[in-house]
């Protein structure tokens, strides 16, 4: 009986890790490691659901330019200088979108860690919650492959990083 048992876990443990390596579309996903054989899968899956509610939508991080406004995963945010500040609207449309993903928050109050500029939501056209800082909504460039990059600083003259306080940075 132990026998099958232990064997049983090392299954579901092996399973577990094969789940979590799935996915990579040049994102980086953070995985937690199996539980240990003495606790229960019960337990392993609701300490995963409690850090899942716990995402951080924004935070800070260094780069070259200096400390930067990055989403949950590390990916750079940029502003784009043909929005209007408090204006509750996007003027990044269709294929724009397609290059500028918005930073997309699962509620109207994100979660931030670092930023002190004033942060908060709009409504996209389809109904999502795209994050603002200091009333500008913020975006993810398509290029930028990894944590730390900084491809879309400058993009056109109208694409820059976002400072943690809100600003620009030119």
């Amino acid at each position: 009986m132990k026998k099958q048992l232990s064997i049983g876990l090392a299954v579901m443990a092996l399973a577990a890790s094969l789940t979590a390596c799935g996915g990579g579309s040049g994102t980086t996903t953070t995985t937690t490691a199996a539980a240990p054989a003495s606790e229960s899968p019960a337990t392993s899956a609701s300490a995963s659901a409690s850090s899942d509610s716990a995402t951080v939508d924004l935070k800070t991080a260094s780069s070259s330019k200096g400390d930067i406004v990055v989403d949950g995963k590390g990916m750079s945010v940029y502003y784009f200088t043909k929005d209007v500040k408090d204006s509750g609207k996007s003027n990044c449309l269709g294929e724009c979108l397609v290059k500028w993903p918005p930073v997309i928050a699962a509620t109207d109050t994100p979660k931030v860690e670092g930023v002190t500029g004033k942060v908060g939501t709009i409504d996209t056209p389809d109904g999502k919650k795209q994050v603002t800082v200091n009333g500008m909504p913020v975006y993810l460039w398509q290029k930028d492959k990894a944590p730390g990059d900084i491809t879309g600083q400058g993009v056109g003259n109208v694409w820059y990083l976002v400072a943690p306080d809100g600003t620009m940075i030119k």
